[in-house]
């Protein structure tokens, strides 16, 4: 069975297990409303598809405990990629999170001299913390800090393109805002990082090999309770002289199916990555939450 096989699964698992226990007893008043906890990133935090947000996994509020897990797939012009993981939301206030990502380089793994279908893996652990505001309700906006502890399983394979560490940590803070009479979101994050196409490629490189500032925004309108559309932007570091590195741009769709279960498509620009120009494709993800 193969990653996105499993996370699907998974993901279709625990909503039907969510769903179940929404009809076992009514659900309490005080929950999120619908799309506010965000989806998952690409590295697992909850937030949008490139990006994470100032929010916390899962469907509750102060007053219990969250969880959430999705399955992502993004298709590009010559490389494919899969993600699967979950997320603990502790009291709508700290966030645990892990990721495994794959990145299969098809075709182009021959012309790498790495061989057909050669894929990158990479396991990501999180903690985000929301140290300020709400999203919606306080006259602050929703202010978080996070870490994200990277380690890529390629170890020979990325030294020898030049990155200098095989894990690495991203460290970040997050502002976000829902303005709810506009049905409008917006959310800004400030990371610190050295990692090369999210770690797949390893850490600093033989150009740089310091941590970077990096900016990342999302903007989101919600055309109605279900559903919202947005764009996203997460500009890179370029640590590595054989492969330079693009900043990278969404356009999105997210729709809540019912409480549990978030269904999201996105157009995607990635740029450059690992020599070959112009990789533009579709993000696709399930996410259930409860």
């Amino acid at each position: 069975m193969n990653l996105a096989r499993f996370a699907l699964i998974a993901t279709f698992t625990l909503a039907s297990f969510a769903s179940g226990i929404a009809q076992a007893r009514p659900m309490r008043n005080g929950g999120k409303l619908l799309l506010t906890n965000g989806i998952s990133s690409l590295e697992g935090a909850s937030g949008g598809g490139l990006t994470p947000w100032a929010v916390i996994a899962g469907s509750e509020t102060s007053d219990g405990i969250g969880l959430s897990a999705h399955g992502t797939l993004v298709e590009v012009k010559d490389y494919d990629y899969q993600s699967a993981g979950a997320a603990i939301g502790w009291r709508d206030r700290l966030e645990i999170s892990y990721a495994h990502q794959d990145f299969n380089t098809n075709e182009i793994g021959l012309a790498l001299g790495l061989g057909k279908d050669y894929a990158f893996s990479q396991d990501v652990i999180g903690a985000k913390l929301k140290v300020a505001g709400d999203l919606v309700y306080d006259t602050l906006p929703a202010i978080a800090v996070g870490a994200q502890y990277k380690k890529n399983n390629n170890a020979t394979i990325v030294r020898a393109i030049g990155a200098q560490h095989d894990e690495g940590i991203d460290y970040y803070a997050s502002v976000s805002r829902l303005f709810l009479a506009h049905s409008v979101l917006l959310s800004a994050t400030a990371r610190m990082t050295k990692a090369n196409q999210l770690g797949i490629l390893g850490f600093g490189g033989d150009k740089h090999d310091d941590y970077s500032l990096q900016f990342e925004g999302s903007a989101a309108w919600q055309l109605s309770r279900r559903l919202a559309i947005g764009g996203e932007y997460r500009s890179k570091p370029d640590n590595l002289g054989i492969a330079r590195e693009d900043d990278w741009f969404d356009a999105f769709a997210a729709y809540a199916v019912n409480r549990h279960l978030t269904a999201s498509v996105a157009y995607v620009d990635l740029g450059s990555i690992a020599t070959v120009k112009s990789q533009r494709g579709v993000f696709l993800q399930l996410q259930a939450a409860f």
